[in-house]
């Protein structure tokens, strides 16, 4: 790289971010989308065709109707009516769920298991549903690849001492960019999920219970400031006041 080269990706870094910042009505903050939602709706088809092919998920019966009945109605209240869901139980001890946003709904044998009733079932479906909405795939690819812009930057100024630098970057860029990017998108998506439970007609006071069983079944003593999620306190607390706020039950 010449002298003037990171000075020149410099400039571009800038450029991106002022051009890839808009005002998302549904989170009342500004947002960095550089990925364009195209592309990633056709990664994430590629993903879930990969996904049927290697995971031979149920893609009829008892469970994956439940799903689609609890994902249906999620479907109307978030707004997503505007495309084809398909739907599939994984077989899975993870308990989980995921929505993609070339509209697929996958949910673990394991969830199904540990969820009480619909309402801790329309939690999780909702919670990734607020992802969708809130665009927090195209906002991860785009921070990301920026972080990395900057870190090349940053290894082209250094000069020998790049390697070093670019390291020590990546690590502080993990802790106090990317990662607490994370936790912040999972608590938007709880608030989303639980607006959805409520407009879908599910009680929203479920969320709260459903991550209390959510704790205990987790081993990871992992601190939240090296996670890319809140903590179970911090997310239960967060909810709590949430729905208290809005008067729901």
């Amino acid at each position: 790289m010449t002298r003037t080269a990171p000075f020149a990706a410099a400039g571009l870094s800038l450029t991106l971010l002022l051009g890839g910042c808009a005002y998302n009505d549904t989170l009342g903050r500004n947002q960095l989308i550089l990925a364009d939602s195209t592309g990633l709706e056709q990664q994430s088809e590629a993903a879930w065709q990969q996904l049927l092919r290697t995971q031979n998920p149920a893609l009829t019966g008892a469970s994956v109707d439940r799903i689609r009945r609890v994902g249906n109605r999620l479907v109307e209240a978030a707004g997503l009516s505007n495309r084809s869901w398909d739907y599939a139980v994984f077989n899975s001890e993870s308990p989980n769920a995921f929505v993609l946003p070339s509209g697929k709904i996958g949910v673990t044998t394991s969830l199904l298991a540990l969820v009480q009733n619909d309402d801790q079932l329309a939690t999780v479906i909702g919670h990734e549903m607020g992802h969708v909405v809130a665009r927090h795939p195209a906002e991860r690819a785009s921070s990301t690849a920026l972080t990395n812009l900057g870190l090349q930057v940053a290894q082209g100024v250094a000069g020998s001492r790049g390697q070093t630098v670019g390291s020590f970057g990546a690590i502080a860029a993990q802790y106090g960019l990317l990662l607490p990017y994370s936790r912040r998108a999972e608590l938007e998506a709880d608030r989303l999920g639980v607006d959805y439970m409520n407009s879908a007609g599910f009680r929203p006071s479920q969320a709260v219970a459903l991550w209390r069983l959510m704790a205990q079944q987790r081993q990871s003593g992992q601190p939240e400031f090296a996670s890319t999620h809140p903590s179970d306190a911090t997310r239960i607390a967060a909810l709590e006041a949430y729905i208290r706020e809005r008067g729901w039950s």
